[in-house]
């Protein structure tokens, strides 16, 4: 959706009632790619904000999260978006259909691609991906851990295999080449109003910032299945004079992963809480106290109802 919903869960976002000359440029620009391409990487370097959650597991980011760049001459609202896959459960059917409306509403469409995933496979995608009549960036990345032959063999693959205008080499960890990017990103902006306030960061609420940084702790100290059934949701926010009290239950599938997730005598349900807060407090340049709770919603990924609850698409 290009316009944020109104609600007093928006966070810094509102309609720009302003009159801008078409001399503005504004547009909507979305990062697409497979998991583990470095796409969160690159909206928070993009950005300048730590908006995504990064870890190496795979389907770290669920949602569609936006983050905006404003000057006086532009703005531009990227999106981060879940890693493309073949869906095989209902939130996996909901992520991707993120990652499709953002292809269909870009303004420039940034195609991410590891240099060494030669053979990635698109489910699916690739025919829209070639059709798509926007500029179509593709962002190799990575291009610290190869050489120049490589860059050069899979531009020219990527250029023919998805119909892309350009390939522009980076290294989104170590922040190579992502000027570049973003002045050509600026030059492909179509003459417009801005969408969002000039003061606006993102079109998320502050409570969804406290759960991915819940999800992220977990995402980092749990294996196999636990982080991948696991959903946080924040039931208080208080924004106190000194201090951010907040209070979030972690939902998993089942009884089992609960004992897992707390750990013995709460160990690990403690260590979450106390790296999560500490992150919180960074983000939010503000003490914050947390309390964490642990609650059974049996199945509750492959359950329509229960994902629109979350915040996904049905």
């Amino acid at each position: 959706m290009r316009y944020p919903q109104g609600g007093a869960n928006i966070y810094f976002v509102s309609l720009s009632a302003k009159f801008f000359s078409m001399a503005h440029k504004a547009g909507f620009v979305n990062i697409i790619g497979r998991p583990n391409a470095g796409k969160s990487t690159l909206m928070n370097r993009l950005v300048g904000e730590h908006l995504s959650i990064i870890n190496p597991k795979v389907q770290t980011t669920r949602h569609r999260i936006t983050g905006i760049v404003n000057t006086e001459d532009y703005q531009i609202v990227y999106s981060d978006t879940p890693g493309i896959l073949e869906p095989k459960y209902a939130l996996q059917n909901s992520m991707m259909s993120f990652v499709k409306e953002a292809i269909s509403d870009a303004d420039v469409l940034l195609l991410l691609i590891d240099i060494d995933d030669k053979n990635a496979d698109f489910y699916g995608l690739q025919r829209p991906l070639k059709e798509i009549d926007v500029p179509k960036i593709g962002v190799l990345n990575k291009i610290d851990l190869s050489d120049q032959a490589k860059v050069e063999e899979m531009s020219e693959l990527l250029m023919e295999k998805f119909g892309l205008n350009e390939v522009i080499p980076i290294s989104a960890l170590h922040n190579f080449g992502v000027d570049v990017l973003k002045k050509r990103v600026i030059e492909l902006l179509p003459d417009s109003p801005p969408y969002y306030d000039k003061d606006a960061l993102t079109d998320r609420p502050m409570r969804f910032f406290v759960e991915e940084r819940i999800r992220e702790r977990i995402l980092t100290h749990y294996k196999k299945e636990v982080p991948y059934s696991v959903e946080v949701k924040v039931e208080e926010y208080k924004d106190e004079k000194k201090l951010v009290r907040i209070s979030a239950v972690i939902y998993v599938m089942r009884k089992s992963q609960k004992g897992i997730l707390i750990g013995h005598q709460g160990a690990g349900l403690k260590r979450v809480g106390t790296e999560a807060r500490k992150s919180l407090e960074k983000f939010l340049d503000k003490k914050v106290f947390l309390s964490l709770f642990v609650k059974v919603d049996e199945d509750w990924r492959n359950k329509e109802n229960k994902l629109k609850n979350y915040g996904y698409k049905g």
